[in-house]
């Protein structure tokens, strides 16, 4: 099953309530929300808070993407405040599978993100101690980039290497230029959680996500 993230960071934040009911009602499956702290990439911008707000009006799973320098130090306070899934960085993560196993214990789904020039190697030591894994298909810290073509082969490489060592239930997330226009090309690739921002919420929202679920179901 394909699942569609609209990416919170291209929304209308003094609209925040509107734009996730219309999430809701266009059938999104997922909140994305990415979490920058001015040191791993230089904008800031969610925190627990947001999370929690969030928690509050929708009862769609809030998928917290953790672009922080420590994110050891804040798994248990996004955990706390309502993020359903938890992605750490495998860049700033230097003791990734008991980072992944706290994730877990705090009863959220754990995720290992790559950098676009990141080795796969880096999946491939922490796939087995992870649900998803989430490949950026632009460099992280800011919205609206273009897509960046390596992640296709990158990604078809990753889905092999997963069903061939007993891993087929680790689902590959992509993050990053996604678009009507592209969505269908990252399926074939192997993702099977789509996050798209601008892709999404330029123009008409609710619109969007029902194409990008027609052209990928």
């Amino acid at each position: 099953m394909i699942q569609i993230a609209p990416s919170l960071l291209a929304s209308d934040l003094l609209r925040i309530g509107d734009e996730v009911r219309a999430c809701e009602l266009a059938g999104a499956d997922v909140l994305h929300v990415d979490v920058m702290d001015g040191h791993f990439v230089p904008p800031i911008t969610f925190g627990p808070a947001f999370v929690k707000g969030l928690k509050a009006i929708t009862q769609m799973p809030l998928d917290v993407h953790l672009m922080v320098s420590n994110p050891d130090h804040q798994v248990e306070q996004f955990a706390e405040a309502g993020a359903d899934w938890i992605s750490v960085h495998a860049e700033v993560a230097p003791h990734l599978h008991p980072t992944l196993g706290r994730i877990k214990s705090l009863g959220c789904r754990a995720g290992v993100v790559l950098n676009p020039a990141t080795p796969l190697d880096f999946a491939f030591e922490a796939a087995g101690d992870a649900d998803f894994i989430l490949m950026m298909s632009v460099n992280p810290g800011y919205g609206g980039q273009a897509f960046i073509q390596s992640f296709l082969p990158r990604c078809e490489r990753l889905r092999a290497w997963l069903d061939s060592n007993g891993l087929s239930h680790v689902q590959i997330e992509v993050d990053g230029g996604i678009k009507i226009s592209n969505a269908r090309d990252a399926v074939n690739a192997g993702a099977s959680i789509l996050v798209s921002g601008s892709g999404l919420f330029s123009g008409d929202l609710a619109a969007n996500i029902r194409e990008m679920k027609r052209v990928t179901s």
